[in-house]
């Protein structure tokens, strides 16, 4: 093992040079001076380079005269720099990103601004031969947690078994008026009717039949801080459920009553955990609650 140029402290990144054939996690164990657990996320973080090359496997084979770098900052320094979207995971099959209100999920129209093409954009100019896959959507004002499959098989794995793959997501919002009860559950069928507005009916209406069980965060006499989890994931389920118990989303111009007060729909994706689509391993983000959000109950 040769450290060639750690006393660059203007580099951003530690610089080894291979002397025998090994794992590239072994390789990194042994020599970054780093628990597995911090080793393993530099890969996945993808802040591990090969002879110039990102290298997210832990089990790529180095043979001797190789370079290896590893990031000073633990993530690749090549990152994806947009105000709507920050990625908060990356690997080989999926990229999982915190998406902004105001952009949509995939194209709509003629170029619309859109979380697909921000990442096909990224994937391009990092020189990643793949795309981003569309697996599951947010509304363009509903900001938070998404993942893309970067190539189709991963993204059929996801789609055809969705509900198997999730175990846990969980929106916050903010909602007019005070909810005095501590959470419930909101049942119904939500069917869309010809100007794409969805009703809910608490008899079989023909739609799709929703669950979404909500608790109490927060709560002031004007407004309620509120967890929704989802039991089903239909379209503008929470929107829908949430002025079905008389307390509708903040800012929401479909659903709502008017009450506005941060100039936003107040619904934010915060908590997204699922099995990895191909690992299997148990993937779980949570974001923070966001701070426009929380100041208003201080």
């Amino acid at each position: 093992m040769r450290h060639y140029s750690d006393y660059n402290n203007k580099d951003e990144y530690w610089h080894f040079g291979v002397d025998e054939e090994q794992g590239l996690l072994d390789f990194l164990l042994a020599n970054a001076k780093e628990s597995r657990t911090k080793v393993k996320a530099t890969l996945k973080g993808r802040g591990v380079k090969v002879d110039g090359k990102t290298i997210t496997q832990f089990d790529f084979r180095l043979m001797p005269g190789m370079k290896v770098s590893v990031s000073k900052t633990k993530r690749n320094q090549n990152v994806l720099k947009n105000r709507f979207v920050k990625i908060v995971y990356e690997d080989r099959w999926l990229v999982v990103v915190e998406k902004a209100p105001g952009i949509l999920s995939m194209a709509a129209g003629h170029s619309s601004l859109n979380v697909k093409a921000v990442l096909d954009d990224y994937f391009h100019k990092s020189r990643q031969n793949c795309r981003a896959h569309v697996v599951h959507r947010l509304d363009r004002d509903t900001s938070g947690l998404m993942v893309y499959a970067k190539d189709m098989e991963t993204e059929q794995i996801l789609e055809h078994n969705w509900h198997d793959i999730v175990y846990d997501r969980r929106y916050v919002a903010v909602v007019s008026g005070e909810i005095v009860e501590e959470g419930g559950t909101v049942a119904s069928w939500l069917k869309d009717n010809k100007a794409f507005v969805t009703y809910s009916s608490p008899v079989d209406n023909g739609g799709k039949y929703a669950v979404t069980h909500f608790r109490v965060l927060d709560r002031t006499t004007d407004h309620s801080l509120v967890e929704f989890k989802l039991e089903t994931g239909r379209k503008n389920q929470i929107r829908v459920h949430s002025a079905d118990i008389g307390h509708p989303v903040c800012g929401d111009v479909k659903y709502g009553n008017g009450d506005d007060p941060l100039h936003r729909l107040c619904l934010h994706a915060y908590v997204l955990c699922f099995f990895h689509p191909v690992t299997r391993e148990r993937m779980e983000f949570e974001m923070p609650v966001p701070s426009a959000f929380r100041s208003m109950f201080r």
